[in-house]
């Protein structure tokens, strides 16, 4: 919708000869449920072992619930990871995976996988912000650091959910009820 309207304001400035700089003072659009989610590799760890993570080759099994956070060790991020990392049981008993993503070296996240995701699931490294902008999951006015935004990506590799907020409260309880709605609506089938 903000890329609409930016397209919009854009076109008829031009029609009506002006010259205009738009600046987004909002992240983009993220992805919406039934978009593809972007393929990625990325150095990955899991219990403090790198290893090459691709998306790919997690979608083969089972869904993945893909996130994104601004920064290893901050308050938030840290509460968000807890929280994953507790609730992994669950996701597995959903038949889905988890992975989280941000800008910090695979260093910092060696760490980070032990002590905050304890050695429950992996932390990718995206240290170039590409695989953060693929999904339009920038953090607002700081495009190469990455927003909280959470995704259920189905093993067709079309988004099914997704959830933006700061607050890391609601990021695992959204995301296994999306994956429990799909689970009910699939084994229907």
């Amino acid at each position: 919708m903000k890329r609409k309207i930016l397209s919009a304001v854009a076109g008829v400035a031009a029609a009506i000869g002006l010259a205009v700089a738009v600046f987004p003072l909002t992240a983009g659009a993220t992805l919406k449920p039934g978009d593809a989610a972007p393929a990625f590799t990325a150095q990955a760890s899991l219990g403090g072992n790198v290893y090459d993570y691709s998306l790919a080759d997690a979608l083969k099994k089972d869904p993945v619930v893909l996130y994104f956070y601004p920064a290893a060790f901050t308050k938030g991020c840290t509460i968000e990871a807890h929280e994953f990392a507790e609730a992994v049981d669950q996701y597995k008993a959903e038949g889905a995976t988890v992975i989280g993503v941000s800008h910090d070296n695979i260093d910092t996240l060696k760490k980070f996988s032990v002590s905050e995701c304890r050695s429950k699931f992996p932390g990718a490294a995206d240290k170039d912000s590409k695989i953060i902008k693929s999904y339009d999951a920038s953090m607002p006015m700081k495009s190469s650091m990455a927003n909280r935004v959470s995704y259920v990506i189905a093993p067709d590799g079309k988004v099914i959910y997704e959830y933006t907020s700061l607050s890391p409260d609601q990021h695992v309880a959204n995301t296994l009820q999306a994956l429990r709605d799909w689970n009910a609506k699939h084994k229907a089938q």
